[in-house]
């Protein structure tokens, strides 16, 4: 009796082999599927693109050594206030900055219109001097200031609006080696590192670009 169970057991598979029935032997799990190949690759979003009627402001920088922060920190500051920012320059060739920013500008300081902005602000560095008798930005200074923009400069661009006439009886300030230039264009040099005069909010270096920016977004909203 000890090899009955064997026995029946071979006898069963052996007729299960025979009619071919699966059913007789444990079946194997379904195989599974490969995942679907990854096509969720995250995206950039794309260019935030200006609503009509929405604020605007036109920064002017030198083709040759701007102040990276000085743009940079501003422009960012603007942007995440949901203002769209315009670069120009003397040319729409690449400009590079003191610290190896490369900015392709929008366009150029000949064609702009501040008409079409609501504030237009002068950046400095080293290479905002090659602008301090440039009749261009002279006009694009003075039409701004006509207009009744708000009118930022920073660094040494002050000296900009100070040699276009435009700081006669402002508080103003700027990087010091030009604080005789403003004094010379009728303005009251503060030295602070910032300074707000009516529309007019000038700054004295890059270390200033922050605070700079602040106050020029007190005076867009």
């Amino acid at each position: 009796m000890r090899t009955a169970v064997p026995v029946l057991l071979a006898v069963a598979a052996a007729a299960c082999a025979v009619a071919g029935l699966s059913s007789c032997a444990k079946p194997s799990p379904p195989p599974t599927s490969p995942p679907p190949p990854a096509t969720h690759a995250a995206k950039q979003a794309p260019p935030s693109t200006p609503v009509a009627g929405a604020k605007s402001v036109l920064m002017v920088i030198a083709q040759k050594g701007f102040r990276d922060e000085e743009l940079l920190t501003p422009k960012k500051a603007f942007e995440g206030a949901g203002y769209a920012v315009t670069v120009v320059a003397p040319t729409t060739g690449s400009a590079t900055g003191t610290s190896g920013a490369s900015v392709i500008p929008d366009g150029t300081i000949a064609a702009a219109d501040p008409g079409e902005f609501d504030a237009v602000i002068f950046v400095g560095g080293p290479g905002a001097s090659a602008l301090f008798e440039d009749a261009d930005a002279h006009r694009l200074a003075r039409e701004a200031v006509d207009g009744g923009k708000v009118v930022g400069a920073i660094c040494l661009a002050p000296s900009i609006l100070a040699r276009a006439g435009l700081l006669k009886g402002k508080r103003a300030t700027v990087w010091e080696s030009e604080s005789k230039a403003l004094e010379s264009g009728g303005a009251t040099y503060t030295g602070e590192s910032v300074t707000v005069d009516g529309k007019l909010v000038t700054g004295n270096a890059p270390e200033a670009a922050a605070r700079f920016a602040d106050e020029l977004l007190k005076l867009l909203k």
